[in-house]
């Protein structure tokens, strides 16, 4: 089985490619990706991967030309690449639309004559805007930024292509842990960070504003076993937990018991969403139930070396 990951040196795209290649079936993976955000971390490191079966090359989602000649060598495709939400990022409308809406359209027209037999799109949670009732898959898009926007006008450019190949969107939660390419502008990599280094956070808004957040390891194991399991394609969820700010905060300082809190911005509100975590993809997941403080208390282990001075 051939396998395309666009944008696959990514956060995610690691963890998926490190999920893949634990699969015999799995022949070769094309990792494409433009490299624009620099993660070389996939290139580097003493745990070394087995190149025999990965290639990577050089592109951009908008490059219709070499993205049909990728396409034409492969059965599976995970639709990772896109320009993500940052802080202050949502001032950026052109370009969400360009590689998050239009890109995905350009990965659609270079699908249709293919031998592609599944595509997976990895959506976010985003485009459920903000909500104070619980969400299910069913509940009606309804996003609220220029990021949520081109990532639902995405879905829609993947499912147009349901009555010719298997389509998965999957919606996404904030996703956090360690790997190698990890992102420090997700909030709760960037509370360890700060929290490790410099003992204190900063919390923005009241702090009750309330997230769902997904594991890293779990969104890669998960999206892997699409690729094995009898699912019926579809639109899904991927979620674990959903927490608070402060949820977060609190668990970050039973790892670090002198953290200091700095509140900022508190009369600022914030939305706020809560996605149903027992859904169809967590019925056939293999993500193990890990409660939050265990999964940091690991995160906390990965990094090198802990500043003297803050910690007793």
């Amino acid at each position: 089985m051939k396998i395309l990951i666009t944008g696959g040196a990514g956060y995610i795209g690691t963890e998926l490619t490190h999920q893949l290649l634990q699969d015999p079936a799995v022949t070769e993976i094309i990792i494409y990706d433009n490299l624009s955000r620099k993660n070389f971390n996939l290139f580097l490191g003493h745990n070394k991967l087995p190149d025999q079966r990965i290639k990577f090359v050089l592109g951009d989602i908008l490059d219709s030309y070499k993205l049909r000649k990728v396409i034409a060598e492969v059965d599976v495709v995970y639709h990772l690449a896109a320009k993500v939400l940052t802080t202050f990022s949502n001032d950026d409308p052109h370009m969400f639309e360009q590689v998050n809406h239009w890109g995905s359209a350009e990965l659609s027209y270079a699908l249709e004559n293919s031998k592609v037999q599944k595509v997976v799109y990895l959506s976010s949670s985003s485009v459920y805007g903000a909500s104070e009732e619980q969400i299910e898959e069913d509940t009606p898009p309804q996003p609220r930024t220029y990021y949520g926007i081109s990532k639902h006008n995405g879905e829609k450019m993947i499912s147009r292509l349901s009555d010719r190949m298997q389509t998965y969107v999957i919606r996404c939660g904030n996703v956090y842990g360690y790997n190698r390419s990890l992102r420090f502008d997700a909030v709760i990599n960037k509370f360890m960070f700060d929290a490790h280094f410099t003992n204190r956070i900063t919390v923005q808004g009241s702090g009750l504003q309330q997230r769902a957040f997904v594991h890293i390891d779990k969104v890669g194991r998960d999206l892997a076993n699409l690729i094995n399991i009898n699912l019926t394609p579809g639109v899904f969820n991927l979620v674990d937990k959903n927490l608070s700010i402060m949820d977060v905060a609190d668990a970050v300082k039973d790892i670090y018991p002198n953290l200091e809190m700095l509140f900022i911005l508190q009369d600022r509100k914030s939305r706020t969403l809560f996605i149903n975590p027992n859904n169809k993809l967590s019925a056939v997941s293999v993500y193990p139930a890990v409660s939050l403080t265990d999964e940091l208390q690991d995160f906390s282990k990965q990094f090198t070396f802990r500043p003297s001075g803050y910690y007793k």
